[in-house]
This record gives structure tokens, C-alpha cells and sequence, in this order.
């Protein structure tokens, strides 16, 4: 079950991206911070009711942000589409433990179908330069590879942006 995020559950969601974070860089991967993703950032999220969570009976085994906000370091990008009715896919998480059993894909069919329904005219968003698997995973689901775009404070690695015009 996919619903909306509540206050209540940041406790259980930091623990879900702090799982990630560590299994991320038992891989090699150092995506993700000790200080992002925030409980300040998931506030903002669930204030402005962008965070989704996917469940397993009460459990909470992966998230999602579908934001119609863009991002400063996006403003660079050349995107496919005009930049008018966007939107962005941020904080995209699976358990671990969960993982490898298609709730990422649940959460994607999720999100394109949201945007499809809301009348949007792409999805965008960045995943790290090093983590092959992501990139795999969103190119196979028909999104384009385009620019670039740096968060210093989270690694010296560039993240690929991506759009999949709908």
C-alpha cells in the first residue's frame, strides 16, 4: 500500500534511509549523508504532502517524494521539455531488506501514473554518477540521460539528471 507520510512516521522513514545509506556504502556507494536525507527535509516533504511511503502491512519499507517544486541546481539543465508542468521524483528509497523484490518499481509505477493522472508533462530527476544499478533501473524504464548537475555537500561525484517526457 502506497499513502501519504505523516509527522508521526519520521522516526520509522530516517530509519529506512539510514538503512539504505549503510548498505549504499557497504557497495561503494556514498550517495546519501549522515545529514541527507534530513528529518528537516522529510517536514518540509510531509508539510507540503510530496512524501509517499510504501508499506508492508504496518511497516514502512520504501519512500518516494513527488515534488512539483524545482530544484536551483536544475535550473541549468536543457531539459526535453518545456519547463512549465514538471514533475520531480526526489528520495527515492527501498529497505534494504526489501529490496530486489520490485517495490522500487511499485513506487515508479506509482509516481509516472500519478503524473500521468495529474496531467504533467514529464517526470525529472537525478540519481549519483556511481550508482550504476540506479541508472540501470530508471534507463530501462524509457528515461534520457542528460546533463550533470554537483551537490558539494553530498559528494565530489556528479549526479545524472534524467527525464522521461510522458
Amino acid at each position: 500500500m502506497i499513502e501519504l507520510a505523516k509527522i508521526s512516521e519520521i522516526p520509522d522513514i530516517l530509519k529506512l534511509t539510514n538503512a539504505c545509506r549503510i548498505h549504499m556504502e557497504s557497495n561503494g556507494i556514498f550517495q546519501w549523508t549522515m545529514e541527507y536525507p534530513s528529518e528537516k527535509q522529510f517536514k518540509k516533504d510531509i508539510g507540503r504532502k510530496e512524501l509517499y511511503l510504501l508499506k508492508k502491512d504496518t511497516t514502512c519499507i520504501g519512500c518516494i517524494v513527488l515534488s512539483v517544486f524545482m530544484d536551483s541546481e536544475y535550473k541549468t539543465v536543457a531539459w526535453l521539455t518545456e519547463t512549465r508542468k514538471n514533475l520531480y521524483i526526489h528520495r527515492l528509497a527501498v529497505h534494504p531488506s526489501y529490496q530486489g523484490q520490485g517495490n522500487a518499481r511499485q513506487l515508479m509505477d506509482f509516481a509516472e501514473k500519478y503524473a500521468q493522472t495529474n496531467h504533467f508533462t514529464s517526470i525529472r530527476l537525478d540519481t549519483f554518477s556511481q550508482n550504476k544499478r540506479n541508472q540501470h533501473f530508471y534507463e530501462q524504464r524509457g528515461y534520457q540521460k542528460l546533463e550533470d548537475i554537483y551537490f558539494p555537500n553530498q559528494s565530489e561525484h556528479p549526479f545524472h539528471c534524467y527525464e522521461l517526457p510522458l
